[in-house]
């Protein structure tokens, strides 16, 4: 049965529609493993068209914002999830402890790297710094599961932090998570020491060298180190 498109998104779906590509769509699915539909619309162009569509059609009400989001999530083409994530990153100075849940909801379900990747320094990193009291638990509850999309999160929800970041809590979840077989994970190790070193080169350097990675977080952690 196909999802309805709640009335807030109406226009917006309408937009992107009469604005659709059928060959970029089709190299875009192609793209993502043919797991999703897409309108087919470049970056720049989804970019305006939702521009134009908040300054006309505002946020939605805290009170339908889960149900909101979760209806563009649950909408067969991709970029809609864009833009539910988009609005998210727009409305998070208004939001409160509440929306973890729904951060994680999304985070758990259609999960590939656009999403995640997006929601993890985006959101997830942003509720952090707004609530650090929630952080530990969080990420431990996310790291004990057995979803690696959550425990990818874990790693890259401090990607923007720079000079902020928790290192002890960074090289901790590393090192927990070293010996996983899972791509995604094993790059998401590489990637966020690496991001880290360009902050505290020092310290990637010397974590790297006494821990025990897998060839690929290791090359994605010393990528822009000089060759030895």
């Amino acid at each position: 049965m196909e999802t309805i498109v709640h009335p807030y998104w109406q226009p917006l779906y309408d937009s992107f529609d009469c604005r659709r590509n059928p060959e970029k769509a089709k190299w875009g699915k192609a793209y993502m493993r043919d797991q999703y539909d897409m309108f087919g619309l470049t970056a720049p162009v989804r970019t305006e068209v939702f521009r134009l569509f908040v300054m006309e059609n505002g946020f939605p009400e805290i009170q339908i914002l889960d149900k909101v989001i979760k209806n563009a999530w649950e909408l067969p083409v991709r970029e809609m999830q864009y833009a539910a994530m988009e609005l998210l990153f727009r409305m998070r100075k208004n939001t409160d402890l509440q929306i973890l849940g729904l951060y994680e909801w999304l985070i758990s379900h259609k999960s590939w790297w656009d999403t995640v990747d997006y929601i993890s320094p985006n959101l997830i990193g942003n509720f952090f710094i707004k609530f650090p009291e929630t952080r530990d638990e969080t990420v431990e509850k996310w790291m004990s599961s057995s979803n690696f999309w959550l425990q990818r999160s874990c790693l890259l929800f401090q990607l923007k932090y720079k000079l902020k970041t928790d290192s002890v809590l960074l090289f901790g979840l590393c090192g927990r998570l070293a010996t996983e077989k899972e791509f995604f994970i094993r790059k998401a190790i590489g990637w966020s020491l690496r991001e880290f070193a360009k902050t505290n080169p020092v310290a990637v350097k010397d974590f790297v060298n006494k821990t025990t990675l897998s060839g690929l977080s290791r090359r994605e952690a010393l990528k822009h180190f000089p060759k030895e």
